[in-house]
């Protein structure tokens, strides 16, 4: 895996610090900058992890830092449902429909967030292992 530089590590510790302070004061204190704070977190978090790629032939990190990337774009997901959930700015297309829309936008939106994050996480945490173990092999080989 290609390393970070120093200022990319900087960029992505403090863009998994900003994730962690936004849900934290979004479930806990308030819904107005926390949803902002989380997303702009994601955001730099998610674009330091793609700048670290991986040029060898070994098939199984590959296929792990695709798993990966999937995860950084669940983590804007959720941040783009946290914000959602916050502001409601597609509620009203939803009720345009009635009490089925409603029942729609609850359905597909509303809080949905924790969900998505949260397959995020364990896509993360997964493939963080697997990769290390997979690049400690690979060091052993050779």
């Amino acid at each position: 895996m290609k390393q970070m530089s120093k200022w990319q590590s900087v960029v992505f510790a403090i863009g998994a610090c900003m994730m962690v302070i936004g849900v934290g004061t979004y479930v806990l204190v308030e819904q107005v900058v926390s949803p902002w704070i989380f997303a702009l977190g994601t955001i730099a978090f998610a674009a330091m992890q793609m700048c670290q790629t991986y040029s060898g032939q070994n098939m199984a990190i590959r296929r792990l830092c695709s798993i990966m990337m999937l995860g950084n774009v669940l983590f804007i997901l959720s941040g783009l449902l946290m914000i959602e959930n916050a502001y409601r700015f597609l509620f009203p297309y939803f009720t345009e429909n009635g009490i089925s829309g409603y029942n729609a936008y609850l359905q597909y939106i509303h809080n949905n967030w924790v969900v998505v994050l949260l397959i995020a996480v364990v896509l993360e945490v997964y493939t963080t292992h697997r990769i290390s173990n997979e690049l400690a092999k690979e060091i052993k080989k050779s």
